[in-house]
């Protein structure tokens, strides 16, 4: 059975370690500090998967004030990270995380829910075309050390 629970004191934990997993320069004391953050903060929020009681997947999520490229209205709600585990790919069950984000969106007055993708992750550019997800345009950031 796969169940989407909101980001809660008793899931912290969880939804930080998937997040070390998706973004693997962090450690897992820099992820529950951040979703401690996430969890006390006005609006951002995270989902976390569940299959039969295992942790598989989470979606965090952010409601940007600034510029987004592509957004017709501001502020919007916005995608930071999606992970499902290696072998519960490709079930459909990274959508449902997506429709979760949409209610989510939908019922905080947004009209746009945006997400971003590195240009070479074909899995996720193709993951996001999929479900209806329109490109707004492509970059290549840049930074120049001045020490």
């Amino acid at each position: 059975m796969t169940t989407i629970q909101e980001i809660s004191r008793d899931n912290i934990s969880a939804i930080a370690h998937l997040a070390t997993l998706l973004w693997s320069d962090t450690t897992q004391e820099e992820m529950l500090s951040h979703f401690e953050e996430v969890y006390l903060s006005e609006h951002p929020t995270a989902f976390l998967l569940k299959q039969d009681q295992k942790d598989i997947g989470f979606i965090e999520l952010s409601v940007r004030q600034d510029y987004v490229e592509g957004a017709e209205d501001l502020p919007v709600a916005y995608i930071e990270g999606i992970y499902v585990d290696q072998s519960f790919r490709k079930k459909g069950l990274a959508i449902q995380l997506i429709h979760k984000a949409e209610q989510w969106a939908r019922s905080q007055g947004y009209t746009q829910l945006c997400s971003d993708s590195e240009l070479d992750n074909i899995g996720s550019v193709t993951f996001h075309q999929k479900d209806g997800f329109e490109e707004a345009g492509r970059i290549i950031c840049f930074v120049k050390n001045l020490n």
